[in-house]
């Protein structure tokens, strides 16, 4: 494919964004990432990276700088959010890597939108990247799309990809389904200097502490240099909306009857960013023409599975794929990627909502949930997760 060949927009300048564009142009495709903030970067905190995206990874040819920044915990742990027992713990080990081939890593959202960036940068032949461009309306005419923004600025491509998030104004133009759903669940997130974090609790893991309506995730990012911690609870006090600072009393008051460690590290922590957690429920069809959509745009997540950033570069991969297998062919390409994601992305919404429901739980279902999280054995650990960490080929 030429240079010189009409580009892909791209709407939406973040993880998925850049992933997408990176991915087009590995395959010959050039684009324009044309992203609303004045400023392309991400907010949020530490994000979880399962051995399929590193799959990903290597097909953009970032791993290198991925391992720059990523942390490698030793194991994935569950603990009682009341007592502090351990429930189950699975190593990362040799038997891990031997099983998926790859590893299970950990990064800072803001490292692993700086690399894709920063990679897309060596490419300004084929990727254009404009911000302060809020994208208002999209015209497919057939032999090209034309997207303009709030200040009548426009551009033409071949198609659009939207991967503009969970309130994407592109899946308003295929889908029309209106906002997302408010689920009731508020994810508080900060990240707390090494130094500072209580020296018996510096464990090099990913640990949940699971509680009724509650858990708290911590492990470390940035090299180990920090620790990212996400406290998740169930509220009635909530609005739409995300990246507000949130209320303390009430992330500390529904955590008051936690065990000492989690009220240690929530007690660390003077600052802290509240999101109102969203999702939709899944679909089949997130194409129309010459338009798609690609990660929360298509199918928006829970975060009880850590995946909404790994599926959207699972995406972009796919995505660039079925363009050359179309060879060019655009309707054609785009049905096909949503062919082959449609179900598996469906799969990791619904269960991620399993998962919350079973990190929330209580009673018998909590006791449960222990007993059988506490019998299994590595391999069938292992087994639980391999339709998700070892998934059919991608991006042939």
């Amino acid at each position: 494919m030429s240079a010189k060949s009409p580009p892909f927009l791209v709407v939406g300048g973040g993880i998925g964004g850049f992933g997408c564009a990176l991915a087009l142009a590995r395959r010959g495709f050039s684009s324009i990432v044309l992203e609303q903030a004045p400023e392309f970067g991400e907010i949020g905190a530490g994000l979880q990276l399962g051995p399929n995206v590193f799959r990903m990874f290597d097909k953009l040819g970032i791993t290198a700088e991925i391992n720059k920044w990523a942390v490698y915990p030793k194991g994935l742990m569950m603990r009682d959010v009341v007592t502090g027992d351990e429930v189950t713990t699975l190593p990362l080990n040799d038997a891990f890597l031997a099983r998926f081939k790859f590893p299970y890593g950990v990064i800072h959202r803001v490292d692993l939108h700086r690399v894709l960036m920063e990679e897309c940068a060596k490419l300004p032949a084929q990727i254009t990247t404009l911000n302060g461009k809020k994208i208002v309306d999209i015209d497919d005419r057939g032999d090209k799309v034309v997207a303009t923004s709030d200040t009548g600025e426009a551009w033409e491509g071949r198609a659009l990809v939207g991967a503009d998030g969970l309130w994407s104004t592109v899946r308003q133009k295929i889908v029309g389904d209106g906002k997302p759903n408010v689920s009731g669940h508020i994810t508080y997130r900060a990240v707390l200097p090494t130094k500072d974090m209580p020296e018996h609790l510096r464990w090099q893991m990913m640990v949940i502490w699971a509680g009724e309506k509650t858990h708290l995730v911590q492990y470390p990012v940035r090299g180990g240099d920090m620790f990212n911690l996400v406290a998740t609870f169930h509220s009635n006090k909530f609005s739409e909306g995300w990246d507000s600072f949130g209320d303390a009393a009430e992330l500390h008051e529904r955590f008051a009857g936690s065990c000492e460690p989690v009220r240690a590290l929530l007690g660390k922590i003077e600052s802290w960013r509240m999101w109102v957690l969203c999702d939709r429920p899944p679909i089949r069809d997130w194409t129309k023409g010459n338009l798609t959509l690609l990660g929360d745009a298509a199918h928006p997540m829970l975060q009880y599975l850590a995946q909404g950033a790994n599926m959207a570069l699972e995406d972009g991969v796919c995505l660039a794929s079925k363009l050359v297998h179309a060879k060019g062919d655009n309707n054609a390409a785009f049905l096909a990627y949503q062919q082959e994601r449609y179900l598996r992305t469906a799969r990791v919404q619904l269960t991620a909502k399993l998962y919350g429901e079973a990190y929330h739980a209580s009673g018998a279902t909590r006791d449960l949930r222990n007993a059988v999280l506490g019998a299994r054995t590595q391999e069938q650990a292992f087994e639980s997760m391999a339709w998700l960490y070892d998934p059919p080929e991608i991006g042939d």
